[in-house]
């Protein structure tokens, strides 16, 4: 089995004010290593989602912008091994 580049599938929601779903796409890919990137919205609401191996620095920065939610991280090793979570 080919080892992923990017371990991690990080989805969240972000809830606050003026959300800018293109200045928060060039940020991610601008200082976030990783790939799929979605960030997709409006200005109150923005859906995330980004394979990368560090999740917390998503964590970190998207609470810097408002409320976040529904965060699912998930290990996609163990998932391709059959394995939850």
């Amino acid at each position: 089995m080919e080892a992923l580049e990017y371990k991690y599938d990080t989805q969240l929601l972000i809830e606050g004010q003026a959300l800018d779903e293109e200045k928060i796409g060039a940020y991610f890919m601008s200082n976030f290593k990783g790939d799929c990137l979605l960030a997709v919205g409006d200005e109150n609401l923005i859906k995330i989602h980004f394979h990368t191996n560090e999740p917390w620095k998503v964590l970190e920065y998207c609470s810097s912008l408002g409320e976040i939610y529904d965060i699912v991280i998930e290990d996609m090793e163990r998932q391709s091994r059959g394995l939850t979570g």
